[in-house]
């Protein structure tokens, strides 16, 4: 499909290119990406030379990958938003006690992001990967973060990102997403019962906060969460709740922001 984003033409083609790499189930070639992108062969190798030149991908025998500078900029976002020390043990911790894969979600600048998982990247089956959350609104980990953020800040999310009908559960009006946000503040976690995936459920808590740190500056707000099938929830929600304020309250004493 021919990309027609915002801001200078070449930046936009060269970031759609990689994002079409990422996208990728495995290599791609150039003349793939110049059919998607809709330019010809010569501007994608035009755009092609300096991601290669800088590591973002590499060329292979079959086609452009992502390259080694990826796994850094992941780190660095880990860093920027890694709300206590040893997080990575944290999530692995929740994973053993409850059996179920475990997440670290941030907010900041407008943006919510699944910052670290337990699942594995070969997981096709998962419903949550690290990366952009577009589904916030129809989440567990998306509903904690958006209710901590004011209301203006909320509203110009959901403008923003819209509110799209994933499965017959999930909600698509700001209103009745509001009264859920309520809800989710009053009782303290936030839960998804087939709204974004309709296999799957997922369930969340926010993390303590540093003064002030509540999205409408480009502060961070961060959650953690637990996905797994629906059935399985079912059985035992009141000890996967009680696993997760645990490590809420183990990241909180370790320095969350």
């Amino acid at each position: 499909m021919p990309y027609s984003g915002p801001g200078p033409q070449s930046v936009d083609r060269a970031l759609a290119i990689l994002d079409a790499v990422a996208d990728a189930a495995g290599p791609v070639s150039a003349k793939v990406l110049a059919r998607r992108l809709g330019c010809s062969l010569s501007t994608a190798y035009h755009l092609l030379g300096p991601l290669t030149d800088r590591g973002y991908v590499v060329r292979t025998a079959r086609g452009y990958a992502l390259g080694p500078r990826i796994p850094g900029l992941h780190q660095s976002l880990r860093r920027d938003l890694e709300p206590a020390p040893r997080m990575a043990g944290l999530l692995a911790g929740l994973r053993r006690a409850t059996g179920a894969e475990a997440y670290y979600t941030a907010y900041r600048g407008g943006l919510i992001t699944v910052v670290d998982t337990t699942a594995p990247v070969t997981d096709a089956g998962n419903p949550f990967t690290p990366g952009r959350e577009t589904r916030a609104h129809a989440t567990a980990h998306g509903k904690a973060l958006l209710a901590e953020l004011p209301r203006p800040v909320l509203r110009r999310y959901l403008a923003e990102h819209g509110m799209a009908r994933l499965t017959g559960a999930t909600i698509t009006r700001a209103d009745v997403l509001e009264a859920e946000l309520a809800r989710v503040r009053g009782r303290g976690f936030a839960v998804s019962e087939g709204e974004a995936d309709p296999a799957f459920t997922c369930l969340a808590v926010a993390l303590p906060r540093a003064a002030g740190a509540d999205g409408a500056d480009g502060g961070a707000v961060h959650a953690l969460s637990l996905s797994l099938p629906g059935e399985e929830y079912r059985r035992r929600p009141a000890e996967l709740r009680g696993a997760l304020v645990r490590a809420a309250a183990h990241a909180a004493a370790a320095g969350a922001p």
